[in-house]
């Protein structure tokens, strides 16, 4: 099973390109037919996590994919799970 890994450890305090590479790896799933995304927003003090799943909550974004995970033994990533 193939997946995309999305580090914004590189872009953490530049937040329209957050939410921008947020978008191109939601539409680059789609396009693939991949079905995982790993975003690692980091450990830090949470304020990016926080800002990926309150994307990820939005009502657009939130209708493309299937699922969310955060990985239990590392807060640092987030897993996306789409269904096709």
């Amino acid at each position: 099973m193939s997946k995309i890994k999305l580090d914004l450890h590189p872009v953490f305090n530049r937040g329209a390109l957050i939410d921008a590479e947020l978008e191109r790896v939601m539409d680059e799933a789609e396009q693939k037919r991949i079905k995982t995304v790993e975003i690692i927003p980091g450990k830090g003090s949470g304020q990016l996590k926080k800002r990926v799943l309150k994307f990820l909550e939005r009502k657009d974004i939130k209708a493309r994919y299937h699922r969310i995970d955060k990985d239990a033994s590392n807060h640092g990533r987030i897993f996306v799970y789409f269904r096709f």
